[in-house]
């Protein structure tokens, strides 16, 4: 804004001229006061242009910041977007590939399946044809086995005879064995008695002997006691 300029009276001497002395003086006097306050209100409305100014460029950055903050989020917002849609991109691609895979793997497995029931036949005849042998040679192998199982028995029979004849003998030496055990059990008991009788014996006896020596002592004492109160009743 522009200042305005402050108006003077360019020939005082012209106004004292025109009015008396002192109507003069009143007069430049109250133009002054007028332009003072012309001045003053100038100056005020400046000030508060000024402030105005000041606080439209304060809203004016606070609304740019706002602007440039949305303009970050969209931005901000934009690239989140578009990194969704390349990672949507990435997951149908990757989906896509696993579709092929599973459509190549199925069609692997068809193929598999075709060549396994193929080699599933070629197993069953094998199998079959394989059982055929085996049921001949189940019946070549039962009649060795029929043949097997009578010599076993013969030789069982034979081993049982011979461990019947064996067994005989071993209880016939055991019974033996047996009678000579008692035998020497019954001797060994009577020696065994004879020596506890003598051991009780010679206890008894070494009992019978400790007490007449007690006895003796207990004499000998009982005589010195006599004798000791003798000499006493004597004194």
């Amino acid at each position: 804004m522009k200042k305005r300029k402050k108006k003077k009276i360019k020939n005082e001497s012209l106004i004292r001229g025109i009015f008396p002395k002192s109507l003069g003086k009143a007069y430049i006097d109250f133009k002054k006061q007028q332009d003072a306050s012309k001045l003053k209100k100038i100056k005020l409305e400046e000030r508060e242009e000024s402030k105005r100014l000041v606080q439209e460029k304060k809203d004016l950055k606070s609304r740019e910041e706002r602007i440039e903050k949305e303009e970050n989020r969209l931005k901000l917002k934009e690239e989140e977007l578009a990194q969704k849609e390349r990672d949507l991109k990435i997951k149908d691609e990757e989906q896509r590939k696993k579709d092929e895979d599973l459509r190549l793997k199925d069609s692997d497995l068809r193929r598999k399946d075709k060549d396994q029931l193929q080699k599933d036949n070629e197993i069953r005849l094998k199998e079959e044809e394989q059982k055929r042998k085996d049921i001949d040679l189940k019946v070549r192998e039962d009649e060795q086995k029929q043949k097997l199982q009578k010599e076993r028995k013969r030789k069982k029979l034979e081993e049982y005879k011979i461990k019947l004849e064996e067994q005989k003998i071993k209880d016939q030496e055991l019974q033996k064995l047996k009678e000579w055990e008692l035998k020497f059990d019954e001797d060994k008991k009577r020696k065994e008695h004879k020596e506890r009788v003598k051991d009780e014996q010679i206890r008894l006896k070494d009992l019978e002997i400790q007490r007449l020596k007690e006895q003796e002592m207990q004499q000998f004492k009982e005589e010195l006691i006599e004798e000791q109160i003798k000499k006493d009743e004597l004194n």
